[in-house]
């Protein structure tokens, strides 16, 4: 029956999460205590998100209306969430009497906006060429809402929060979706955010894993997305141990932990694109072996280094190796590896865009934490707000995140776009 009853395997799903990953956005940010938006302005910005996501969808998949209240009524199941820090009453386990017309009363909304936005995009905004690729798409929505993850809990150990709430898998008593809203502030918040974020990017992660299974027939590909999964459970593992063992140990072992889940995500995002599917054959020339080696050795180098700054956050140690390893090694070779992508690839645009990516993200984090050494010293004096320090520190991490993202793409772009010329010859005398 074609395209007319059955929407494209993980379309649904992935409009579902890219959602609800946006929504939870713009509340977190919403509701930082240098922000603190109205209520008014913070619930219409959120029913945005919720009709531009249902005409999103609609654009690309044109399945009548309802298909978008399918998507609307997930979206507000997981919403939920969120929304349980209205419905928590003054004590652990006390629910709100208004919840039995909140709970469906949100969900019916929410189907009905997002089917409205979906009936927008299939009158007025539908594409020549739908989208196609939802299984490689669901790995991006997962990659930013790790983004995202990644900045709220560099501001959890900026501001020195990790220990806000003091239980763990509850807070003060509550069940973890049920804590108030109102006695969200300062660090708690921080730190609850920090672990309802968590738990948005694991089911992100289980579903994006149960698309692949349905989607892709390479059963390596299907593991590492199992992989994936497995380690976003360590993660959160290592995250309530770190509350309930007290460990700073365990802190920096988590956020170690999470680039590399990061770096894992990014790594399926590639294997899983159009561009990698589609690429033709790799391109045959010489030094490539060098370029993979120097790549892999990258990604290893930017690992210790992460290493030697979460122990410096963490435990104020190992300042100084941090800071002359990055200058004197991990940086020129970042340089190197960067200018080189960029320079030898002249037919691959992809690795190119990569290499003067890797050159920018190297200066902008050297000058980052520059940054972050003034504002630390700054606050520390009372010059500097401490505002300064947990912005800069924060940015300073999360831009490392990034840096060892690039670098793994860079690796796996090499391995997948270039060939040795040796390889050529072997091809040739089959």
């Amino acid at each position: 029956m074609g395209n007319e009853m059955h929407p494209p395997k993980g379309s649904l799903t992935t409009a579902v999460f890219g959602t609800t990953v946006a929504i939870w956005f713009v509340g977190y940010i919403s509701r930082l205590p240098a922000v603190m938006a109205p209520s008014w302005l913070v619930g219409l910005a959120m029913l945005g998100c919720l009709f531009l996501g249902g005409l999103l969808l609609g654009r690309q998949i044109n399945l009548g209306r309802w298909f978008g209240a399918r998507m609307g009524a997930w979206v507000g199941v997981l919403n939920l969430l969120i929304l349980g820090s209205l419905l928590g009453g003054e004590r652990p386990g006390q629910v709100v009497p208004s919840a039995v017309i909140w709970i469906p009363g949100s969900i019916l909304a929410s189907a009905l906006l997002a089917a409205a936005g979906s009936w927008s995009g299939q009158r007025w905004f539908a594409v020549k060429k739908p989208f196609e690729n939802w299984g490689g798409a669901i790995f991006w929505v997962a990659v930013s809402a790790t983004m995202l993850l990644l900045a709220v809990g560099g501001l959890v150990t900026s501001a020195e929060a990790g220990m806000a709430v003091v239980d763990w898998p509850n807070s003060f008593g509550y069940n973890m979706f049920l804590y108030p809203l109102s006695k969200m502030t300062g660090g708690i918040y921080y730190e609850h955010a920090h672990r309802l974020m968590g738990f948005l990017v694991g089911m992100t992660t289980l579903f994006a894993a149960i698309v692949t299974q349905r989607v892709e027939g390479r059963r390596w590909l299907r593991r590492l997305a199992w992989v994936a999964v497995a380690a976003v459970v360590v993660q959160a593992i290592l995250g309530g141990l770190r509350v309930t063992e007290r460990s700073l140990v365990l802190a920096m072992t988590h956020g170690i932990f999470a680039q590399l889940f990061f770096s894992t995500l990014v790594a399926l995002a590639a294997f899983t694109s159009n561009g990698w599917k589609s690429a033709s054959a790799a391109l045959f020339r010489p030094g490539v072996r060098w370029e993979r080696l120097f790549s892999m050795l990258l990604v290893g180098l930017v690992v210790v280094q992460l290493v030697l700054g979460a122990a410096q956050r963490h435990f104020q140690e190992l300042l100084l190796a941090h800071i002359l390893s990055g200058l004197a090694i991990v940086a020129p070779i970042a340089v190197h590896v960067g200018f080189r992508t960029w320079g030898m690839n002249g037919e691959q645009k992809l690795l190119r865009r990569l290499g003067l990516t890797l050159v920018g993200l190297v200066g902008l984090q050297l000058l980052l934490g520059f940054g972050a050494y003034l504002a630390t010293r700054g606050a520390s004096s009372g010059d500097l707000p401490a505002a300064a320090n947990l912005l800069v520190a924060t940015f300073h991490q999360w831009t490392g995140a990034v840096l060892l993202a690039t670098t793994v793409l860079i690796s796996c772009w090499n391995h997948r776009l270039l060939a040795p010329e040796t390889h050529r010859e072997a091809v040739a005398t089959r």
